[in-house]
């Protein structure tokens, strides 16, 4: 196995994780390990998510229609309902 040294770790860092490594039972390379191997495991479930960006680009061209823009402009249309709601204005 290999060793591991950290220089210059700030004293309140340091504390933080005395005290994790207290509440856990754990010595501080215990902590150390438990939480390096933590975020290891949750950035890699990150990485592997879609951005809303790439769901997106994922959907683009996915619907294809083959009618004139005219001839679903007029299918939406004529799918509308009158409302006398709003006939007298606001």
């Amino acid at each position: 196995m290999a060793n591991l040294q950290i220089k210059g770790i700030q004293d309140e860092l340091y504390a933080e994780i005395k005290k994790l490594a207290a509440a856990e039972n754990r010595s501080m390379s215990q902590e150390i390990l438990f939480l390096v191997k933590d975020y290891l495991a949750r950035i890699e479930h990150v990485r592997k998510l879609k951005t809303p960006a790439q769901v997106l680009l994922d959907l683009a061209g996915s619907w294809e229609d083959n009618r004139e823009a005219e001839q679903i402009i007029a299918e939406i249309k004529s799918a509308r309902k009158s409302s006398e709601k709003l006939s007298a204005g606001f």
